[in-house]
């Protein structure tokens, strides 16, 4: 039986209720306990593009950057789900010239820009869809510039049993305190490998990414601590206007990424907490709103990035006249551990 968790958003219309969100909410701490949770604390979870801060690590650790004049915009990007606006293509151009990497080595094929105005400025100037403008570019980018530097092959750089996957892999493993033979293995939209993991070891995982302090290999938390605090640096490079990672990355106490299907992930530097949560169909229109919703809970005191969040999802919903028919709420509770 398919666990849908708890309702976590309500949509009404005319006063009645045309839609529920269900889903999964988790806190824990740096003891990894859990703090608090909606639904399933350990409800299994594929990351999609939230693990992508890790998949950026081995190219950081080896010296990609150094090696290939990378500057901070164009690392960043190795993290991102990029709407191909005009200032992420130029980062990326940049990157590919500095590398030497073509488009045709990537695996993900072209597409058309995420961002809907990128794609109509494209599509009305009689433009291409270019492998560049796949939301995951910069992720290819920087692990085919990591298997050219290091001399792998460039042809399967995207299979589980590759170098740079399996470093990718144990880095996953180490991070989330999740056994290797005990992570799920699929395949991302882009090619990659995606991990399933419980999202109880998802947000110790942002945790970590949020406090690499409270990591004990050295050269791991250097690097995190460097890209982690370029995120923050260059928020809009990890997805684009009016979204919600550079919402909250903006917030230098907070580390944030979201994934297809409706996971989303963030740790609290202050706090010393990591939160994920998993919207149950998948959709990510909810995602501001809950993410409000539990810093508003935790009386999180930088009210600012709450109220950003709020005008990312707005409660009203208005027709095509800009004429209010309905509401959207967030109904959930979390429910503290008590110790």
């Amino acid at each position: 039986m398919v666990d849908l968790g708890k309702v976590l958003v309500e949509e009404s219309r005319g006063g009645w209720l045309e839609c529920a969100y269900t889903g999964h909410i988790v806190g824990v701490n740096e003891q990894a306990e859990t703090l608090f949770h909606v639904g399933n604390p350990d409800y299994v979870s594929f990351m999609r593009s939230s693990s992508k801060p890790v998949q950026a690590l081995p190219a950081l650790m080896a010296g990609v950057p150094e090696h290939y004049g990378l500057n901070e915009e164009e690392i960043v990007l190795m993290t991102a789900s990029h709407r191909a606006q005009q200032f992420h293509v130029k980062a990326l151009e940049s990157f590919m010239k500095k590398t030497g990497i073509t488009e045709e080595q990537f695996v993900c094929k072209p597409t058309y820009p995420l961002n809907s105005s990128a794609r109509d400025e494209r599509i009305a100037n009689g433009l291409p869809p270019r492998s560049l403008y796949h939301n995951c570019s910069g992720k290819h980018l920087g692990v085919l510039a990591l298997c050219k530097m290091m001399g792998w092959s460039t042809h399967d750089y995207t299979e589980p049993e590759h170098p740079v996957q399996q470093q990718v892999l144990h880095l996953m493993s180490k991070l989330a305190d999740v056994p290797v033979d005990s992570i799920k293995l699929g395949t991302d939209g882009c090619g990659f490998p995606v991990y399933a993991i419980p999202i109880r070891n998802i947000a110790l995982l942002y945790l970590r990414l949020a406090c690499p302090d409270l990591i004990p290999d050295e050269e791991v938390r250097r690097a995190i601590t460097r890209l982690t605090n370029l995120m923050n640096k260059h928020p809009l490079y990890v997805s684009g206007t009016e979204l919600i990672c550079p919402t909250l990355l903006q917030d230098p106490n907070i580390v944030a990424k979201g994934g297809a299907k409706g996971i989303y992930c963030f740790g609290l530097r202050e706090q010393r907490m990591g939160i994920a949560f998993k919207v149950m169909d998948g959709s990510e229109d909810q995602w501001p709103m809950i993410a409000a919703d539990i810093l508003q809970q935790l009386n999180y005191p930088t009210k600012a990035t709450i109220e950003r969040l709020k005008k990312l999802s707005p409660a009203e919903t208005k027709n095509d006249n800009a004429r209010v028919v309905g509401l959207r709420k967030p109904v959930f509770t979390l429910e503290w551990i008590k110790k």
